[in-house]
């Protein structure tokens, strides 16, 4: 069962969101990796996944091993184009617990991921299966979309993409994003009030050429 903090936690990452988060000290994954249906969001722990090129073996063993709560977060290496997850993989993470996933790879059943509501953020979507009979690695630290990911870290994805958030600064990224997003509620404010975004942000107008002859 999550903790209460735990709980806390992501719901205060799932407020903030994932750019809100990238801009306030998160690390923003590749914008290849994206929501595989619309709506997908979460926001928990990582559990990191290394796979061989072109199977997938490793996730099998991770939907077993990960921690209740947790997302998986999977390396495939140079095979994208492969279905590295689909529905089958899907029932079994619900059973087990798991938040989600974050794969630099292809998924597919989409249709199936949606009416689970089970949120999966992929690089592609790919029809042809992986095999399931090579190394691997659960636990260990993998990059992926260009980001390292070790346990302890947490994973925020929503419709702008993916944020990675080092465990040890999760506390100061959280009062971070919540500076910010105070400070944009007061710029929303002032700009329905008449202010420009100009004035606010202290642009310098005159480095642009206006040829206004209408």
């Amino acid at each position: 069962m999550k903790s209460e903090r735990h709980q806390v936690t992501a719901a205060a990452l799932l407020e903030l969101g994932s750019a809100t988060l990238g801009e306030s000290g998160g690390r923003a994954a590749d914008r290849r990796l994206k929501p595989v249906w619309p709506g997908a969001a979460v926001a928990a722990p990582a559990y990191p996944v290394g796979c061989t090129p072109g199977d997938n073996l490793a996730v099998h063993v991770a939907v077993t091993s990960a921690p209740r709560g947790s997302v998986l977060v999977v390396d495939v290496g140079r095979v994208a184009d492969r279905g590295y997850w689909g529905e089958v993989l899907t029932t079994a993470a619900e059973a087990a617990g798991l938040a989600g996933l974050v794969l630099d790879g292809g998924v597919r059943d989409v249709a199936a991921l949606e009416a689970h509501g089970f949120p999966v953020f992929s690089s592609t979507i790919a029809l042809t299966g992986a095999t399931k009979e090579q190394r691997g690695t659960v636990g260990a630290p993998v990059r992926v979309g260009g980001v390292h990911v070790a346990q302890g870290d947490w994973v925020v994805g929503d419709a702008d993409g993916v944020t990675i958030i080092a465990g040890d600064t999760l506390d100061e990224v959280v009062t971070a994003g919540k500076a910010r997003q105070a400070k944009e509620a007061q710029f929303f404010a002032a700009l329905r009030s008449g202010s420009t975004t100009v004035e606010l942000l202290a642009l310098d107008a005159s480095l642009i050429t206006s040829d206004d002859q209408a």
